[in-house]
């Protein structure tokens, strides 16, 4: 951590500014941002308390992937039955529109 301490000194000398560290284990972190997600794969997450705020300290191997929208099926029910479209256009529609149902509505009633 700081080249040429004691890594134990270091520790004390946190705990007694207020620092706590807790290794957290994970196998991926997902941050979800609009339009893509941040995976980081076989990740080191380190839980920073500082005076009770908490902060995640991540490093790992990053990919950046299209972000995933979930549709549930009373979704698609329900821009199917306020468009009189099938259930499959109603999923393309919320599929282009990232899940907003009042923007798949108006999508289809163009």
């Amino acid at each position: 951590m700081f080249p040429g301490m004691n890594p134990r000194a270091v520790e004390q000398a946190m705990k007694k500014m207020g620092i706590r560290q807790v290794d957290i284990p994970a196998s991926e972190v997902i941050i979800k941002s609009e339009g893509k997600d941040i995976v980081i794969a076989n990740p080191k997450v380190v839980k920073v308390n500082v005076m009770g705020q908490d902060s995640f300290q991540i490093t790992g191997n990053v990919e950046e992937r299209p972000a995933t929208v979930e549709i549930s099926e009373d979704d698609v029910k329900t821009v199917s039955e306020q468009t009189g479209v099938s259930d499959e256009d109603a999923r393309k529609a919320l599929e282009e529109s990232n899940g907003d149902l009042a923007a798949a509505i108006m999508l289809l009633k163009k």
